[in-house]
Formats: C-alpha cells, structure tokens, sequence
C-alpha cells in the first residue's frame, strides 16, 4: 500500500466494541456508570486521605489518582463515539491519548510495587516503619514513579513521530495504542519494536520482581509467627493489595495474550475493557471495604458532607420563608 507522511489533520478511524445499533444505548449507559463510580469512588479515597490526619497513605491517594487519570484516557473518549456514532480520531489526539495511557498504566505498575514494599516494611520491620517510610519517603517514591513513567511515554511517543503510515488508517482497538499504531504503520518499526519490548520488559519486570521479592519476605515472616490470630492479622494487611496486584496483573496479561495469540480482533478491546476499566473501578471497593481506617474516615467524610447538604438546604428554606415575610 502507498505510504503518506502523516500531517496534524490526519485523521485515524477506531474499533467500536459493536455495530448493532439496539447495542449502543446499552453500552453507552454501562460505560458512563462505570466511568462515573471510578470517578466518585477514587475522589473519594482521595478527600478521605487528605481530611484523616491518621491516613498517611499518600501512596494510595496518588494511585486513586492515577486510576482516574488512567481510565480518563480511554473511556470519555469511548463514550463520546458510541453517542455521536463517530469513529474518528485526529492525529494529534491520538499521540496524546497513547502517551497518557503509557504514563498512567506506566505509574500504575510502579505503585502497586511501592504499595508491596510499603507492607514489607509495615510486616517485617514494624518498629522501624514510621522511620522508613515517612511521608518524605512515600512523596519521594511517587515522584520518582512518575518521573520514570513520563520517560517512558515520551520515549515511544517521540520514536512514533517518525513513522509513516499506509492510506488505510483503521486501528484495531476502540483506544490508541502504541502496539496498534505499529500494526498499522508503513515504515520501518524495527527498532520501535525493539525499544517497545525492551523498555516494556524492563518497566514490568523490575517492579514485578520487587513485589515478589516483597511478598516472598513477606510470607517468610509470617510463616514465624506463632499464634494463629498474629498471622491472620498479618495476612488481612496485605489482602486489599493482593487482591489489587491480582487484578491488575491478571487483565494485563490476559490482554497481553489476546493480542498476540490468534484470535478474532475483536477479542482484544474486550479484554482490554477489564484491563483499562474494570480494574480501576474495582479498586476503590477493594482498598476501602477492607481497610478499617479508610472506611471510618470515610464514614466521616459522608457524614461531613451530608451535614454540609443539609445545613445549604435549610439555609435556602430559611432564605425562601423570610423573603415571603
């Protein structure tokens, strides 16, 4: 096919998850409610951290942050096509889409590993953890998560400015991805291929090693204590975190064998579903319901705001009763 050096108006086409019209009212309300309890329940994660002076869990905040940014990336985006019944993408919208999605999926995978050495500290070295991991330490150890993941995006962001493309520009996916613009792409992708699975190795390796060295510790330690009741305590800890790395990791992976095994190229943005949405709309059940602290700070941050509801209501009442007066 006949290559064209790609301008800014340029426009890519995407995948839709169906073409069946009755369909698409129908997931147009799933994703929006899906979208919107991310939203609200990472938001509130985050305001229960920043209003209980006990949480000092500015880890899980900025990862509740990352959620939504993460799935803020795709979705949206998603939901706006199946009410326009647009499929279209520019081109400069869809590099910008594809380096949010490497830097928040990126930052993702380096907190969930600083979450795992956070609970190797608190289990292995309880005396020593408010030394450790001070919230110094904790802000130092998300900069540098996304420092790291900025690197990465910008990296194989400034390596797809290079490409040039064929007239047949349908991605395959209902999102821009790196791994689809390459699929598509009339020049030389070697070494873009290359640097793709290397850095994306190495970026998932290193933490992934972290965590299993961490929970491997972890484990270790537990396995010494003698009462029954010291090691279930021990354990419930780390299960909000496990379930999490399960989930997470799990998908991912899922979306990483439909995309390479063959199978129907619809399988793929399905999978990805559970990756890019279900995933971060599970985690803040996950991390709250199993968290006594979290769920007594936010008992009390719905109980502030349903205070502060009802005291804006009576005020407009009593506002509404004296001007009859």
């Amino acid at each position: 096919m006949k290559s064209e050096n790609i301008s800014y108006t340029a426009k890519f086409v995407l995948l839709v998850l169906s073409y069946d019209p009755h369909l698409q009212p129908i997931l147009f309300g799933l994703f929006l409610s899906m979208y919107l309890v991310t939203v609200l329940g990472n938001l509130l994660i985050i305001l229960a951290v920043i209003s209980d002076s006990h949480l000092h869990t500015p880890i899980l905040s900025n990862l509740s942050l990352a959620d939504i940014c993460f799935i803020s990336t795709t979705v949206p985006k998603m939901i706006v096509d199946i009410s326009t019944h647009s499929r279209v993408i520019s081109y400069v919208s869809c590099l910008m889409q594809m380096s949010l999605f490497i830097i928040f999926g990126c930052m993702d995978d380096m907190l969930l590993a600083v979450m795992a050495y956070d609970r190797f500290v608190a289990i292995c070295h309880p005396l020593r953890y408010n030394v450790i991991m001070n919230p110094k330490v904790c802000w130092l150890l998300v900069l540098l998560s996304f420092i790291i993941s900025v690197l990465d995006a910008l990296l194989h962001t400034s390596m797809a400015l290079q490409l040039s493309f064929c007239t047949n520009l349908e991605i395959s996916h209902f999102f821009c991805e790196l791994d689809q613009l390459l699929k598509i792409a009339c020049s030389d992708i070697l070494i873009n291929s290359m640097m793709e699975y290397l850095v994306t190795g190495l970026l998932g390796v290193v933490p992934l090693s972290g965590i299993i060295f961490s929970y491997t510790q972890i484990v270790s330690s537990v396995l010494k204590i003698p009462s029954a009741g010291g090691k279930y305590k021990a354990f419930s800890i780390c299960g909000s975190h496990l379930i999490g790395l399960s989930l997470f990791y799990g998908t991912g992976f899922g979306v990483y064998l439909s995309s390479t095994g063959a199978q129907s190229p619809r399988k793929s943005p399905i999978a990805s579903v559970m990756y890019t949405v279900v995933t971060h709309m599970m985690n803040p059940f996950i991390y709250s319901l199993r968290n006594k602290d979290m769920l007594r700070a936010l008992g009390k941050l719905i109980l502030r705001i349903t205070s502060f509801q009802s005291y804006i209501i009576c005020l407009y009442y009593w506002n509404k009763s004296k001007r009859k007066r």
